[in-house]
């Protein structure tokens, strides 16, 4: 059984004192190392879709020598919710809904900004979290400033992307809104305080399936369409029937076209293939724009699991790996593009791809610091290999010969994470995980964070200086593992675990962050209450008052 049955558990998360168990821990790591992840016991129907929960690991050892590893379910408006009305909550095959609306995740992605941190996901608003306890702060923008894919009573469904972008010289977090039917999509900023966003409507422009992830240049945005589409007939009851689409468009916006008083915006459309998901722009563009695209070909994260599902060699699915998403099922691709506004034209710089060892680009980690996405050095990238046990049969019939099977290994293969030159995508060093470790996201971390005055940049910065943090799921025991991010290929130079047999629920994606402060007070924010309104009276009188409650709650500064 490759792929930990512990990781769908619905035991929930605990807080953890975490041990050396292999190396030495480097005397130059500090900061915090956060992660999100969707709870499981929400009964998500595709494990993706819980309530967020964020963890964070200090990365210096407490006063007893052990490393503090703490865990908050995210307690947004529609969590205090459910609680007290659970019954009126359903899952479904992409979120839950309720008589209020739909739930805001908030379990995807965490985004440092400075000392303040947000979770994201891909149908809800950011929402600001405190990150020394990790509860609910606040989410961002008014509802209607999102012009909410579908609107409810309370909890609108608001179409955003998964991984927001932080503009290091604008002070200002770029995000991205999709229209669910038309595809029409909007450019947002928010400017770090005030109830409300701006929004520009992208002219004449379409993302057909989805935006997961948006990414910046000096002078640009790059958005693209996201290997995830809706089926309607499966939201319905039906089977999913669909497959992503085998490429999609690639939209330049340019950021001084983005100013107040105007609500459009133009941009450079360009296609790309095969399908992608994240993708990571160098912040210099004075020799174009250029982006690692870590394509997903034959990844599809809206088909999930299912007790009744056979596997890629036709065996019974384990019924512990329900709701999981369809793993891939052919080999990755990453690319280095570069795309010239004023020609329409796309080069392929590089190329990444080896059939043998790299199936499904899963997570990867970059020099989040200002001069290191001035001038990368390397992309890190976690490959989580081949798992027939995780492909459906449904799927594969989908996606009929887009698959070739031919390809597929004749057993199991084991995840890999790999160390890449930015500029070439040459691989430069690489580390193959236990057959039955399942690592999540790594992120990097910078030795001598705070030289030349930016708190999130190391003496050389660019992703080769610093080390690599990632956790890796086992049935013995989840654990946090560090590598030099100069030569992962050396292995884990130190090695963090609770004792045997404590195993945590899926983990998703993560980020550090120099220091956990408590989150800055008297600024201005949305307040829930801000977001009600006459279309609260389509509710029955008690859920207006249980609404009233959670907002006069939040008010308060409850727990």
């Amino acid at each position: 059984m490759p792929i930990p049955r512990s990781i769908l558990s619905k035991a929930g998360m605990t807080d953890l004192e975490l041990a050396v168990v292999a190396g030495a821990w480097p005397d130059d790591i500090t900061g915090q190392f956060v992660v999100s992840t969707s709870d499981q016991r929400t009964h998500p129907v595709h494990a993706f879709f819980g309530d967020g929960i964020m963890a964070r690991l200090a990365l210096r050892p407490g006063p007893g020598g052990t490393f503090a590893w703490r865990v908050h379910l995210i307690d947004t408006p529609s969590v205090r919710l459910r609680r007290r009305r659970p019954d009126l909550f359903t899952a479904g095959p992409v979120g839950t809904g309720s008589p209020w609306g739909f739930v805001n995740a908030a379990n995807t992605a965490p985004l440092p900004w400075g000392d303040r941190l947000f979770a994201t996901w891909d149908a809800g608003r950011p929402v600001e979290v405190d990150p020394v306890t990790l509860a609910f702060v606040a989410e961002v923008g008014h509802r209607d400033d999102w012009r909410p894919a579908l609107d409810q009573a309370v909890l609108p469904l608001v179409s955003s992307s998964a991984h927001p972008v932080i503009d290091p010289e604008r002070d200002c977090m770029w995000n991205v809104s999709r229209d669910v039917v038309s595809g029409a999509v909007s450019v947002v900023r928010y400017d770090g305080t005030g109830k409300h966003v701006r929004r520009w409507v992208v002219e004449n422009a379409t993302l057909p399936q989805a935006t997961h992830t948006i990414t910046q240049t000096r002078d640009w945005l790059v958005l693209a369409d996201t290997a995830y589409k809706v089926d309607p007939q499966e939201i319905f009851g039906g089977d999913r029937t669909v497959a992503n689409n085998p490429d999609g468009p690639v939209l330049l916006v340019r950021k001084d076209d983005l100013v107040p008083g105007r609500t459009t915006v133009t941009c450079a459309e360009f296609r790309i293939a095969p399908e992608v998901n994240h993708f990571y722009a160098r912040y210099d563009d004075a020799d174009g724009v250029e982006v690692v695209m870590e394509h997903t070909p034959g990844v599809d994260i809206g088909m999930y699991l299912r007790e009744d599902d056979v596997d890629a060699f036709g065996r019974p699915i384990d019924p512990a790996l329900r709701g999981m998403y369809c793993h891939g099922m052919t080999p990755a691709l990453t690319t280095l593009l570069r795309f010239d506004p004023g020609t329409g034209e796309v080069t392929e710089r590089a190329r990444a791809r080896d059939p043998r060892r790299w199936w499904q680009a899963e997570l990867s980690a970059i020099d989040w610091s200002f001069p290191g996405q001035l001038a990368p050095t390397r992309h890190h990238l976690v490959f989580l290999g081949f798992h027939p046990e995780a492909v459906n049969q449904r799927a594969l019939r989908n996606y009929g010969d887009r698959i070739d099977r031919s390809l597929f290994p004749a057993e199991e293969t084991p995840a890999v994470l790999a160390s890449f030159d930015r500029e070439g995508l040459k691989p430069l060093a690489e580390w193959t995980f236990a057959l039955d470790d399942y690592p999540t996201s790594p992120a990097f971390v910078p030795r001598s964070p705070g030289a030349g005055g930016d708190p999130y940049a190391g003496a050389a910065p660019g992703g080769h200086d610093g080390y690599l943090v990632l956790a890796v799921h086992n049935d013995d025991r989840f654990r946090v593992e560090v590598f030099d991010a100069a030569d992962v290929g050396r292995g884990p130079v130190a090695v963090l675990a609770p004792p045997h047999g404590t195993t945590v629920p899926f983990l998703i994606h993560s980020a550090w962050m120099p220091r956990a402060v408590p989150a800055p007070e008297g600024l201005d924010r949305l307040r829930f209450a801000d977001d009600l309104d006459e279309r609260l009276d389509r509710l029955d009188p008690e859920l207006v008052a249980l609404t009233r409650e959670v907002a006069a709650e939040l008010d308060a500064g409850a727990p």
